[in-house]
């Protein structure tokens, strides 16, 4: 069995917290929160430890999940890299590039596995989408469409925190971009809007966006996004290619469609949220971040999808910014 200890008791901490229970390989060994209260009802519902710090919660395990809020990550990743913990952290990294560079490079040479908590590549759609495409099913993949909205917005304290779209939304997208292309986008288009919110511009965001991405070989991507889907939680993924197309399309709770003398094909509307939606995709990552700690092999979501990720999203914002397609080497200068 492996000991986790879980860091961040919050709406995410809750959800691992579960995922590691069900898991049967897995010891929700110990948590931590710096709300007290969140941690000892988490360690009340499972009958684990409650630890005092983060420090003491990383010394009792084998391996860290850090679900805690995105500015505690990076400091967090190195203090269980320096415990000689394997590290499974919430996405993403760090709001800034610089800091997850400094990150990188006060881990390097640590040998144990960091995963990063990309989910979507996890869920089964997207995943055999993928594996079709590598199959050869659609012959040379030529573009990637990701369609990616929430149900609605996010509470004014949670938006004012996340950095912004593209590196709270979009960075999952960014990253399932390149999963699905298996080559790096080398330049990206964003534009954006505040069609749900107009205050949004207040915290210079916005909550609808589209961004165009394109590889050296040519290859294009489109993502689009959205606040606020009146219908749900909208989550397709088309792959094109010179022989066909695959789809990895939206989750219901069934299946049943109804057709009456004024409706025909009404169905079960979407899954409410991410949790729902990709609660499949969650537990099919946590066992694959297991797997690697007891083989000490490298993660399907690394550190690098993680500063890479960012890296797109720095670029979408200096694209939004400027009006302009930007060359991601100029982020990464």
């Amino acid at each position: 069995m492996i000991k986790i200890a879980l860091l961040g008791c919050g709406r995410i901490g809750k959800m691992h917290a579960a995922t590691v229970a069900r898991a049967p390989n897995a010891e929700l060994a110990v948590v931590y929160d710096p709300i007290g209260a969140a941690a000892d009802e988490v360690g009340r519902h499972y009958g684990c430890a409650v630890a005092a710090s983060a420090e003491d919660a990383i010394a009792q395990a084998d391996a860290v999940l850090i679900a805690t809020s995105t500015p505690t990550h990076a400091d967090l990743i190195e203090a269980s890299a320096r415990a000689g913990k394997a590290i499974f952290c919430e996405k993403p990294i760090d709001l800034s590039l610089s800091r997850v560079a400094a990150c990188r490079k006060a881990i390097s040479g640590f040998d144990r596995p960091i995963q990063i908590g990309f989910n979507r590549r996890f869920d089964p759609g997207h995943r055999a989408a993928r594996d079709a495409a590598r199959a050869g099913e659609i012959g040379e993949l030529q573009q990637v469409v990701i369609t990616s909205r929430d149900p609605g917005l996010a509470s004014r304290d949670y938006l004012k925190a996340s950095g912004g779209i593209f590196k709270d939304m979009t960075i999952h997208d960014f990253d399932l971009a390149r999963f699905m292309l298996d080559e790096e986008p080398v330049e990206v288009f964003a534009t954006g809007s505040t069609l749900i919110d107009p205050t949004l511009r207040e915290l210079n965001d916005v909550d609808s966006t589209m961004v165009i991405m394109r590889t050296a070989s040519g290859k294009l991507c489109h993502i689009n996004n959205s606040r606020a889907a009146v219908y749900g939680y909208d989550q397709r993924v088309e792959l094109f290619g010179s022989k066909g197309m695959v789809i990895s399309g939206n989750r219901k709770a069934h299946e049943l469609e109804r057709f009456t003398a004024t409706t025909t094909n009404v169905g079960e509307p979407y899954l409410n949220f991410f949790i729902e939606r990709y609660e499949e995709a969650f537990a099919l990552g946590l066992n694959s971040f297991l797997k690697c700690v007891a083989e000490n092999a490298t993660p399907d979501a690394t550190f690098e999808d993680g500063e890479k990720s960012l890296a797109l999203a720095e670029a979408a914002n200096l694209s939004l910014a400027e009006g302009r397609f930007v060359n991601v080497a100029e982020v990464n200068a």
